[in-house]
């Protein structure tokens, strides 16, 4: 089975390339188009092996996606390539549109003709995989039972918004064409090689550097924590056994607040990096309450019980195991988040290099 995955070199495009060139035999092709959140450095593990090939495009130049799947011939697409930061799609949501919708778009149909074009074999084995989020669901109330494959999308963000126009692009593209597709939904992911942006890697280099740690509101903001290389597991699972025109929901079963997550990155911190910054006597002593931003979900919890009973598939890292191994992870590689924070990663001799 050979991959293609778009935006192979984000957060969760790098943790499947890694688990796939490590864990199997087979071939993979990592397709990015290197905006600020693709990071070749991530994959710098597996750029030497000879089953792994990377090609810089835009999802949205259907054309160029065309040829490459012709080049490539892959059995299996793995859509994860968007635009995915919440403040970020307030702050400008064209870019989201363009990504997330467009880009989907024309994606499908660079698919779509290459797969009518397989032989009878290969159009069978086929299988189109779009990677979405939880937020397409809207927020939950707290004593409310946890997101299933059946709750009505209600999104919230520009984001979430743009999300949900995919997943409904990718479900009509199987409906009217009969693209064999799947949609799986997830709940927040963390772990190593995630971009600082995100909470727990924001918390844990702003500690690391004596800056402030914000906090939105009263943190008591909920959400489900999904180890990513558990992630990555599951979407194997579902592109190995899942049934087209199906959707799974993927979580880890860790649901926490934003308070108690930042608590427990501090409290880790304490121990693995007792050195702390000048002027710093404890970390928690750098968080700071900022205002809440708009339109904020207070509550997303995921239930991946179809997946579970259906492929098998159940996270391995408990929230404290996993979150122990990514605070270990940054305070043993700060070359990796150093050339982030000085936007050394984006050399573009290391594009050319790796292209």
């Amino acid at each position: 089975m050979k991959l293609l995955v778009t935006g192979g070199a984000g957060f969760i495009g790098s943790a499947l390339i890694r688990h796939w060139i490590g864990q199997t035999g087979n071939q993979v092709v990592c397709v990015d188009k290197l905006t600020y959140a693709g990071n070749l450095d991530s994959l710098e593990s597996v750029a030497g092996s000879s089953r792994y090939v990377f090609e810089r495009a835009d999802v949205a130049d259907a054309a160029v996606m065309s040829r490459i799947m012709v080049r490539h011939a892959p059995d299996v697409v793995v859509h994860l390539a968007a635009e995915s930061h919440v403040d970020r799609s307030i702050e400008g949501p064209g870019v989201f549109i363009q990504t997330n919708v467009v880009g989907t778009a024309a994606l499908l149909e660079a698919a779509r003709s290459y797969w009518e074009a397989l032989p009878t074999q290969r159009r069978k084995r086929f299988r189109f995989l779009h990677v979405s989020t939880d937020e397409v669901y809207g927020d939950l109330g707290p004593s409310e039972p946890p997101f299933t494959e059946l709750r009505a999308y209600q999104p919230s963000s520009p984001y979430s918004a743009s999300k949900a126009a995919s997943d409904h692009l990718v479900r009509a593209w199987h409906r009217t064409y009969g693209l064999p597709v799947l949609v799986s939904n997830c709940s927040n992911n963390y772990g190593p090689f995630q971009f600082p942006e995100k909470l727990i890697p924001l918390m844990i280099l702003n500690a690391l550097q004596g800056r402030p740690l914000p906090m939105y509101g009263d943190g008591r903001q909920s959400r489900d924590w999904l180890f990513v290389d558990d992630h990555a597991r599951a979407l194997i699972a579902i592109v190995s056994g899942g049934i087209p025109g199906a959707t799974y929901n993927v979580g880890g079963r860790s649901e926490r607040s934003n308070r108690s997550v930042i608590a427990q990155v501090c409290d880790l911190l304490e121990e693995l990096a007792p050195a702390k910054p000048r002027g710093v006597q404890r970390y928690e002593d750098l968080l700071q309450t900022v205002a809440d931003r708009p339109g904020h979900d207070r509550r997303y919890a995921m239930d991946s019980g179809k997946l579970e009973r259906d492929l098998g598939w159940f996270p391995k890292e408990s929230f404290e195991s996993g979150l122990r191994t990514t605070v270990a992870w940054y305070v043993a590689n700060r070359r990796w988040w150093q050339r982030v924070v000085d936007g050394s990663y984006r050399a573009p001799e290391l594009a050319r290099v790796a292209s």
